[in-house]
C-alpha cells in the first residue's frame, strides 16, 4: 500500500500547472485518493529559460523535457505530466507515454490587435509566432503579412501583443482555456484552412516502462480515443522526423472504432505544401500514421526536404 505521495513531475508554468493539477485531480477522483496522496514537482527547463530564440536554433522539443525525464529515469519522480505537441517523437530509452487526458479543442486561436480575423489584417502587418507550423501556413494564407519570432508564457505573449510588438499572436485555444482565458481569441481557425500541430490540446503523462504501479494508476484516467488519435499523429510526425525544425501539422479523429487522419508538410514560406488524408481501423492507429507519413514523403521528394535542418 502506497503510504508517501506520489510524485507529478511537471514544468513551472501556469499551463504546466494547470494541466499537472488537472492529471493529479483526475487521480483523486478515479482512485479515491485525498490530495496530500500527491506532490507536484516543479522543475525549470532549458526551453523555459531561454526565450529569446526559436525552439530550432536551441535544440528543439527536448529542452522542454529533459530535466524532467532525468529525473523519472533516477526514480525521483514517479510520472511526469507534459504538453504532448511538446514530446519529441523518439523518448529516452526506458520511457513511453503511458496516458493521455481527453483532448481539449485542438484548434488554434487568433488573437488580433489591429483586425479581428487574420484575412482582415492590413497588408504588411506584424504577426508574431514562434511555431515553424503557424509561420507556415500564415506565409500561405497571407504572404504579404511579416512574420517575427515571438516566445514565452501565454502571458509574457500576449503583453507583447498589447503593447505593440505585434499586431497579432496565435496560440493554442487549448491551453488559453485551460488557463480560463477562453474569451481572449478575436477568432477561431477552421481546422480544414490552418491544422493543428500533432498532438495539440493533449495532456499526456509520461512514465517508467515496466512501472506496474504506475500503469495501473494511470490506466482509469487514459482517454482511448484521445491515445489512438495522438499515437497516429505521433507515427505521422516520427516518419517524417518531425521536430521544431519543420513546419508539419496532422489532426486524428476518431468516429467509434474508425480513425481519420488528415495530415500536411509545408516550406517554410508556405508556398509548397503536401497533404494527406487516411482512414482505418483505431486499433491500427500507429500503422495509418506511418502509411500517412510515408505518402506525403513520397508525394513530397526528397529535394522537399533538403535546408529545413
Amino acid at each position: 500500500m502506497q503510504t508517501k505521495p506520489f510524485r507529478i513531475g511537471t514544468r513551472g508554468s501556469p499551463l504546466a500547472l494547470a494541466q499537472a493539477y488537472e492529471t493529479r485531480n483526475r487521480l483523486m477522483a478515479a482512485h479515491g485518493l485525498p490530495e496530500d496522496m500527491f506532490e507536484i514537482v516543479v522543475l525549470s527547463t532549458k526551453g523555459d529559460r531561454i526565450t529569446d530564440r526559436a525552439l530550432s536554433e536551441i535544440g528543439g522539443k527536448g529542452l522542454f523535457t529533459e530535466e524532467l525525464e532525468s529525473q523519472l529515469l533516477s526514480g525521483e519522480l514517479d510520472i511526469a505530466v507534459h504538453s504532448s505537441k511538446d514530446m519529441p517523437t523518439v523518448l529516452p530509452e526506458g520511457l513511453n507515454l503511458s496516458a493521455f487526458l481527453p483532448r481539449e479543442d485542438a484548434r488554434d486561436a487568433f488573437i488580433g490587435r489591429t483586425a479581428p480575423k487574420l484575412l482582415e489584417l492590413p497588408q504588411g502587418a506584424v504577426v508574431g509566432s514562434a511555431s515553424l507550423r503557424r509561420q507556415a501556413l500564415i506565409r500561405r494564407l497571407r504572404p504579404d503579412l511579416s512574420v517575427i519570432v515571438f516566445r514565452g508564457l501565454v502571458d509574457t505573449r500576449l503583453r507583447k501583443l498589447a503593447e505593440g510588438h505585434a499586431d497579432a499572436t496565435l496560440l493554442a485555444f487549448a491551453g488559453l482555456k485551460r488557463l480560463g482565458k477562453e474569451n481572449v481569441p478575436t477568432e477561431i481557425l477552421d481546422p480544414k484552412e490552418f491544422p493543428p500541430a500533432p498532438a495539440q490540446g493533449a495532456i499526456c503523462v509520461e512514465s517508467r516502462i515496466g512501472d506496474t504501479r504506475m500503469d495501473e494508476l494511470l490506466a482509469p484516467i487514459n482517454d482511448r480515443p484521445t491515445y489512438d488519435a495522438v499515437t497516429c499523429e505521433r507515427a505521422f510526425l516520427a516518419v517524417l522526423d518531425g521536430s521544431c525544425r519543420t513546419p508539419i501539422a496532422g489532426y486524428a479523429t476518431c468516429h467509434g472504432e474508425e480513425l481519420h487522419f488528415s495530415g500536411l508538410i509545408l516550406t517554410p514560406d508556405g508556398q509548397t505544401s503536401h497533404g494527406v488524408e487516411i482512414s482505418g481501423p483505431r486499433r491500427d492507429a500507429e500503422a495509418l500514421g506511418r502509411k500517412a507519413g510515408e505518402e506525403v514523403r513520397a508525394k513530397a521528394g526528397s529535394n522537399f526536404f533538403d535546408g529545413w535542418s
